[in-house]
């Protein structure tokens, strides 16, 4: 399931949030700025939550029952028909695949795959119990009218429908308290800021308010606008600062979706604004409840009944965040295997050929300018070694011994960063994660490129689309570095598994031919 790597903190039980839009979590006597900055304190604490998304928990729900209904299946067949012979096998084995299909299908016909009801057993038992006998029922009429009977136990028949109807039961009850828990811990919903603030503002936030079953959480109102012109409260809910406030907010708290409201007339301000907060990895909608001019249904997507207009989407979320975490882990673990001899004579050679200790820490930005620390074979002399890369390695940089020559060339002094891979800190493939002070032409990277920092609303990976292009090494020109970003937001925007792997597979033909890196 969809998580972020970030250790679970419990939120304050004493200051829940998100504001009502009565103030009934806040004294009568808490300020403006009070209330900003206790919201601000809960936001931070909930942004070291894991979040779960609801899709993928649906979709794990889904995985489990028809495993659950098909092993009980075979399990019970094994136990009480005794010498089966390879066709009656096979004809139980294809009975609990049907079985597994037809209770997934009925359950969702009933609609027992809302996270929202997950939560409530008792409003989920009257659907699972007609939905396990629809499942019942189909697969007698089947045997029937296939005229299969005699080819399966009855017994087997009516224990698989006793126990698996137990077993969906326990499981359900099991993840009710879990779901309640999650959710009580602001694991399932989605963080939303709203940016402007006004009548458009206000009615937006209304009409949230008054969505059901609804996983959207309101956190505050950002606007450039003074307080003489926007009100310090919209709706009950606090104006936490300005648009460029917003983007430290994003940084420090989790924030999972950005609602602007201004109207659609307004080009100039919306492309300000956007150009702004492009580079965070959330959701941005525009609001177009209060559009004068209307386009087609299809045109929009919704936020319940509101209509908005997509203007991005976080990359790479959901299953996809799944399948890129898998993928990762599997590789990475494999590669530590197959690579552990060059990596031990790496270290050695090290140990016996300078001083100093063998791995080399360094801090570096991540995902949405989080630091990580990274790990790399120590190419360097210690007493000459540059933990913040203020000054670029050239060619026969005098501070890069003869072992870390070799290495940095060949690219075996990145190898421990498998290690970071297995804890979520890096992926195998991504824009690679650049030193705090690094520089191209004497100049600090997101001060050349505008919008630098949209390359990290993925992690960073130890790979990338850039470095099997040539963009790898030392960045003397703005053009260089450039270039770099350039590709790192082509790879976000074309993301896919296949397109990880084909990276993988070029990677080391790049590092033949490539010879920037020193």
């Amino acid at each position: 399931m969809y998580m972020s790597d970030k250790k679970s903190v419990q939120p304050d039980p004493t200051y829940a949030i998100p504001f009502d839009g009565t103030g009934s979590n806040v004294s009568s006597a808490d300020t403006g700025a009070e209330r900003a900055r206790r919201l601000f304190t809960d936001l931070t604490q909930i942004g070291k939550l894991s979040h779960i998304s609801p899709l993928v928990l649906s979709g794990i729900v889904r995985v489990s029952e028809f495993a659950l209904v098909f092993l009980i299946s075979l399990l019970i067949a094994a136990v009480y028909v005794p010498d089966l012979t390879p066709q009656e096998g096979v004809l139980y084995v294809v009975a609990s695949v049907m079985a597994g299909f037809l209770t997934v299908g009925a359950f969702q016909a009933f609609r027992l795959y809302r996270v929202s009801t997950f939560s409530n057993i008792p409003r989920q038992l009257p659907g699972l119990v007609s939905a396990w006998f629809l499942v019942f029922g189909c697969l007698a009429a089947i045997a029937f009218m296939l005229k299969l009977g005699p080819s399966f136990s009855r017994v087997w028949f009516i224990s698989w429908f006793l126990f698996g109807g137990m077993a969906i039961l326990s499981l359900r009850i099991v993840l009710a308290n879990m779901v309640r828990k999650w959710t009580h811990e602001g694991r399932l919903n989605r963080y939303a800021v709203v940016v402007g603030g006004g009548k458009g503002g206000e009615e937006l936030i209304k009409q949230l308010e008054q969505m059901e079953n609804t996983d959207i959480r309101v956190c505050g109102v950002f606007d450039d606008r003074s307080d003489d012109r926007v009100s310090t409260t919209i709706a009950g809910y606090p104006k936490l600062g300005t648009v460029e406030d917003l983007i430290e907010f994003a940084r420090n708290c989790r924030i999972d979706l950005l609602i602007v409201t201004l109207p659609i007339t307004a080009e100039n301000r919306l492309l300000q604004i956007f150009k702004k907060l492009w580079v965070l990895p959330v959701d941005i909608r525009l609001s177009a409840h209060t559009n004068a001019v209307r386009f087609r249904p299809k045109a929009y997507s919704f936020i319940g009944r509101i209509p908005v207009i997509d203007v991005s989407d976080r990359p790479i979320s959901d299953w996809d965040f799944v399948l890129k975490s898998i993928f990762d882990r599997v590789i990475a673990t494999i590669a530590i295997i197959g690579l552990l001899p060059i990596m031990l004579i790496t270290a050695l050679v090290i140990k016996f050929t300078s001083k100093g200790p063998v791995l080399f820490k360094q801090k570096r930005f991540g995902f949405n300018n989080e630091l990580v620390e990274i790990y790399k074979f120590r190419s360097m002399f210690t007493d000459m070694s540059d933990a913040t890369a203020s000054k670029l390695v050239t060619k026969d940089d005098p501070r890069v011994t003869p072992v870390g020559n070799f290495i940095r060339k060949t690219s075996i002094d990145e190898l421990p960063q498998l290690f970071n891979v297995l804890t979520g800190q890096l992926s195998l493939v991504g824009p690679r994660p650049h030193a705090l002070q690094a520089k191209a032409a004497d100049q600090l990277y997101h001060d050349v490129v505008d919008g630098y920092f949209a390359r990290h609303k993925v992690k960073p990976g130890i790979t990338g689309w850039a470095q099997i292009n040539g963009w790898r090494g030392e960045t003397d020109t703005h053009e260089k570095i450039e270039k770099r970003v350039e590709h790192d937001l082509y790879y976000i925007e074309n993301w896919s598994i296949f397109f990880d792997f084909f990276i993988l597979i070029k990677t080391p033909f790049s590092l033949i031919r490539n010879k920037n890196a020193y």
